[in-house]
């Protein structure tokens, strides 16, 4: 058996998704779920800690930011049911990653290849905001993932929060090459055990709608992680 064996990893998410251990998130994350938003207000919100999804042999793996309080938290997908999810399954479909271009609930078909998504925080945070505290709390589901997932080639940072986890990960297993890396979009850090860490400016709304970020600047990082997983 190895660390890449689907029926470990499945079993992480099966943990995860009884995670209590920050009560502001435990608050909000079911407090929107009870609440909703008028748009969806016959939908049943998922409303606890949203588990990775994709391909647990991937050898790219993508690191967010956190569920959306009316997206992951609402549908229980990784950036599924918001704005951000259409620009990033979009993108990922372009490049052959996705089975299709579209994101909206668990049992839409949406398949990914090669691909799994992630993130920092696992419940939504108010504001879109975890605290530190929160972070560091939630940040050793982050390290199991990543030890699970041996086959990972590229790890893909959305954000420059997501690209700071991460690096914490590396740094206390002994993988970055020196001091910190800057984060910047297509930031490019090889790794002293022959992985990569791509950064990405995350696909929000503030990115997309100020033109921060580009479907054209998007599609290269896809381009570039796939060049770089081989």
């Amino acid at each position: 058996m190895t660390d890449s064996d689907p029926s470990r990893f499945e079993a992480l998410q099966d943990r995860l998704v009884g995670c209590r251990r920050c009560p502001r998130l435990v608050a909000w994350r079911e407090e929107v779920a009870r609440e909703k938003r008028a748009a969806f207000r016959d939908e049943v919100y998922w409303g606890r800690p949203v588990p990775a999804f994709g391909d647990a042999r991937a050898t790219i793996l993508v690191v967010g930011l956190a569920p959306a309080a009316h997206g992951a938290n609402r549908t229980g997908r990784m950036f599924t049911g918001d704005r951000s999810g259409e620009w990033l399954y979009r993108a990922l479909h372009r490049q052959g990653f996705a089975t299709q271009p579209t994101s909206t609930d668990r049992n839409d078909g949406l398949r990914l290849r090669r691909v799994l998504v992630t993130a920092s925080v696992r419940c939504a945070p108010p504001g879109n905001k975890p605290s530190p505290a929160e972070l560091a709390a939630c940040r050793p589901w982050l390290e199991e993932e990543m030890r699970l997932l041996d086959r990972v080639r590229v790890i893909v940072a959305l954000g420059s929060i997501a690209f700071d986890q991460v690096w914490k990960i590396l740094a206390a297993s002994g993988a970055v090459p020196g001091r910190k890396a800057r984060f910047a979009h297509l930031a490019e850090v090889a790794l002293r055990d022959g992985r990569t860490l791509l950064g990405s400016y995350h696909p929000s709304q503030q990115n997309t709608f100020t033109g921060k970020l580009t479907e054209a600047m998007f599609d290269r990082v896809w381009e570039r992680a796939r060049e770089l997983a081989g």
